[in-house]
C-alpha cells in the first residue's frame, strides 16, 4: 500500500491547475459569510442584518437556487466549501480564508448552541421524522453529510477543535435518531440519499478511535448495492449514478479502519461495475440524465444531459482509493483522464463556474451556473475539485524507498526523510509566465506540454528511487535526460518509469510522445472523438460534418499554434483538420466556453 503525502508539504506552481485552482480559491473567498450560513441561521432562529422582513426579494442579500430557503436541499453548499476552503488552508497557509473558515466555524457552533446542543442542519430536525413516516423530503441525509464532512474536514485539514467538538455532538443527535429508528423504521438509515454517510462515520472513528462512530459506521453499513456487488452482479445500470458513488468511498474507509478484506472487494467491484466493465465516453463519464447507461451502449445516449460533474469527481475518489492501495496505473490514467475532460471541462476558465452535465451530442453548448442563484450539486462538487490536485500528484512507498510521481501536474513537494530534508519540484514545456509571454520560446528545442522537468534537492546526498508514471497514451518509451545526459538503459516496470540514484541537486527531463488517436462508441463504432494524449479535442462546429481518413489522424490534423499574450505563450494542442469538405479548428475540450461544438464525428 502506497502512502497519501500530507497535502501541507504539496504546493501547486504556476500552470493550468493552478490557475483554476487560484481562480476557485477566490470565489469561495469572494462568497459572503451570512449567505453562506444563511440556512443555518434561519433553522436556528438567527436574524441576519435586514432580513426580518425582505421588503425586496430579488434584491435581498441571500443565496437562491438550491440554497434558497424554500429548498428542501438548502445548506448543502456549505459543507462543500467548508472542505474547500479547509483544502486551501492546507496547502497554501492561507491566511485570509483560514480566518473566514474559523468565523463560519464559530457560528455553526453558536447556532447548535440555539438548537439546543446536538443539532447543526440547515434542514428541520422534523424531515428526517418526515423522511421515516415515507413522506418525501429531498435527500435530508445527503444535506447533512455535507455538514458533517465539512466539519470533519476542517478539523483533518486546519486542526480546528471547534470543528470536531461540533460534529461530535451531531453524532451524539444520530446515535439517538438511529437508535430509535432501529425501533421503529430499520430502513429509514438507509432512505434520504445517505450514501456518503459511511465515510464520514467511519473517517471520525479513524480519526478520534471514539466507539460512537463506529456504532453509526455499522449503522450506515448495510445497502442492497453491496449485496449485488457481493454476488458479482451489476448495481448500477439504469439508477441513480451518483447517489450510489459515495458508496465506494465508505467501504473504502472501512477496510483501512478494519482491514475487512470484504471492504477492499467492494470498493474494486465497484469500480469495475461503474468503469471497466461499463466502458466510458471519451471524456470519462458513464451517465445520462444522472443515470448510469448499461454497459458499452454510451453511444445511444449522447445529449445534452451527460457526464454530470459530481460523478466525475467522486470517482476521481474512488480511484484515488485504488490506487493508493495498489499502484496499479490504470487507476491514475483513469485519474488523468477525469481531470482533463471533468474537472477543467466542466469548470469556466473565466468564472470558475461549473456546468452541471457536459453535454456530448453535435452541436452543444456548455451551461454554467451562477455564482450565487444556483449552487446545483455539481457546484459544491467542483469547488472541491479544483482543491484536490496537490493530494493526488505524489506518493511513497516506504517499503521499497520510492517516491512515486502520480500525475502530471507543476507542482513542489518538500519532505523529511531519515532526517533528510528532500524536495522535488516539477514544471513542464508549456510555459507559464503569470500572463507575459517573454521571448525564449525556442528553449529546449520543442514547444510540449509533455516535456517535463523534475529537480530533485536534498540536504545530503541519498539514495532512493522515483518512480514516474507511463502514461498509457504515450506513444513508445519516453526519452530521458539525467543532468543533461541520455541514460544507456531504462528501467521500466508496472507502468513506471524507475530511476534509482544518488540524489542531491539533479534534473530530470521527461518527454512523453504523443498523438491523436479516434476513440469509437463501443455501439457506434462509426462515431469517434479524437484524443490528443489525456485531452478530449471538441470540434468547434455545430453539427456532425463526418472526418474523412479519420483512421488515419495524422491525414486529418495539422497542428495549429499561435504566439499569445495570454496564460501560456503558445496554444496547446490545438489542431485544424486538412483535405476535409469543410475543415475545422479542434481544441481541448476544457477550453471551450461559451463557443458551440462537436466531440463526435462520423468516420467516413
Amino acid at each position: 500500500m502506497l502512502d497519501k503525502v500530507n497535502r501541507h508539504n504539496v504546493s501547486l506552481l504556476s500552470g493550468l491547475f493552478r490557475e483554476r485552482a487560484d481562480l476557485n480559491r477566490n470565489y469561495l473567498f469572494e462568497l459572503d459569510s451570512t449567505c453562506l450560513l444563511q440556512n443555518f441561521y434561519l433553522e436556528a432562529g438567527v436574524v441576519m442584518p435586514g432580513l426580518q422582513v425582505a421588503n425586496d426579494p430579488e434584491g435581498a442579500k441571500l443565496h437562491w437556487g438550491w440554497e434558497a430557503p424554500i429548498c428542501q436541499l438548502r445548506g448543502h453548499f456549505l459543507g462543500h466549501w467548508l472542505s474547500a476552503a479547509a483544502a486551501y488552508c492546507a496547502s497554501n497557509e492561507d491566511i485570509e480564508l483560514k480566518a473566514k473558515l474559523d468565523k463560519i466555524i464559530s457560528e455553526l457552533a453558536r447556532c447548535q448552541k440555539l438548537n439546543g446542543g446536538e443539532w447543526i442542519g440547515s434542514i428541520p430536525e422534523k424531515y428526517f421524522d418526515l423522511m421515516a413516516r415515507g413522506q418525501y423530503v429531498w435527500s435530508p441525509q445527503y444535506v447533512m453529510h455535507k455538514t458533517v464532512m465539512g466539519l470533519t474536514d476542517v478539523y483533518k485539514y486546519t486542526g480546528n477543535e471547534q470543528a470536531l467538538d461540533v460534529v461530535g455532538k451531531l453524532a451524539d443527535w444520530y446515535v439517538h435518531w438511529t437508535d430509535e429508528m432501529l425501533k421503529r423504521s430499520p430502513d429509514a438509515i438507509y432512505k434520504g440519499e445517505q450514501g456518503g454517510m459511511l465515510e464520514v462515520w467511519a473517517d471520525l472513528y479513524g480519526i478520534t478511535k471514539d466507539e460512537k462512530y463506529m456504532k453509526l459506521a455499522e449503522r450506515y453499513s448495510g445497502n442492497c448495492v453491496f449485496d449485488t456487488l457481493d454476488k458479482g452482479g451489476d448495481a448500477l445500470t439504469n439508477d441513480h449514478a451518483n447517489a450510489g458513488i459515495p458508496l465506494s468511498h465508505g467501504a473504502a474507509r472501512m477496510y483501512e479502519i478494519t482491514g475487512d478484506e470484504k471492504w477492499k472487494t467492494r470498493t474494486e467491484r465497484f469500480f469495475k461495475c461503474a468503469v471497466t466493465d461499463r466502458g466510458t465516453y471519451a471524456t470519462s463519464g458513464a451517465n445520462s440524465g444522472e443515470f448510469w447507461v448499461p454497459p458499452h451502449q454510451q453511444g445511444h445516449f449522447l445529449g445534452a444531459s451527460d457526464q454530470e460533474f459530481c460523478t466525475v469527481y467522486n470517482l476521481v475518489r474512488t480511484a484515488d482509493y485504488l490506487f493508493k492501495w495498489t499502484g496499479d496505473t490504470k487507476y491514475a490514467d483513469y485519474i488523468e483522464r477525469c481531470l482533463y475532460n471533468g474537472f477543467l471541462a466542466q469548470q469556466n476558465a473565466s468564472t470558475g463556474m461549473p456546468t452541471y452535465f457536459l453535454p456530448l451530442k453535435h452541436g452543444s453548448k456548455k451551461k454554467w451556473g451562477s455564482k450565487t442563484h444556483d449552487f446545483w450539486c455539481c457546484h459544491g462538487t467542483m469547488v472541491q475539485a479544483q482543491a484536490l490536485y496537490p493530494e493526488l500528484i505524489y506518493y511513497r512507498d516506504e517499503d521499497s524507498n520510492k517516491l512515486i510521481v502520480s500525475q502530471y501536474i507543476p507542482s513542489k513537494y518538500e519532505f523529511d526523510h531519515n532526517g533528510n530534508s528532500i524536495s522535488i519540484e516539477q514544471t513542464t514545456g508549456m510555459k507559464y509566465y503569470n500572463d507575459q509571454a517573454f521571448f525564449d520560446e525556442h528553449d529546449d528545442g520543442q514547444m510540449s506540454r509533455w516535456l517535463l522537468k523534475f529537480i530533485v534537492k536534498t540536504a545530503s546526498p541519498e539514495k532512493f528511487t522515483v518512480a514516474f508514471r507511463i502514461p498509457v497514451w504515450a506513444k513508445g518509451k519516453p526519452e530521458v535526460e539525467i543532468n543533461g545526459k541520455k541514460p544507456e538503459s531504462l528501467d521500466i516496470a508496472d507502468g513506471y518509469l524507475n530511476i534509482t540514484a544518488e540524489w542531491n541537486s539533479d534534473m530530470v527531463q521527461i518527454f512523453f510522445p504523443n498523438g491523436i488517436v479516434m476513440e469509437s462508441l463501443p455501439d457506434m463504432p462509426e462515431m469517434a472523438a479524437a484524443v490528443d494524449g489525456p485531452i478530449v479535442l471538441a470540434g468547434i462546429i455545430d453539427k456532425d460534418c463526418g472526418l474523412v481518413g479519420a483512421d488515419d489522424p495524422d491525414s486529418v490534423f495539422t497542428w495549429q499554434t499561435e504566439h499569445t499574450y495570454g496564460t501560456f505563450p503558445w496554444k496547446q494542442n490545438s489542431y485544424r483538420t486538412k483535405g476535409q469538405p469543410v475543415n475545422i479548428t479542434f481544441k481541448p475540450l476544457y477550453d471551450v466556453t461559451d463557443e458551440t461544438y462537436t466531440v463526435y464525428f462520423t468516420k467516413k
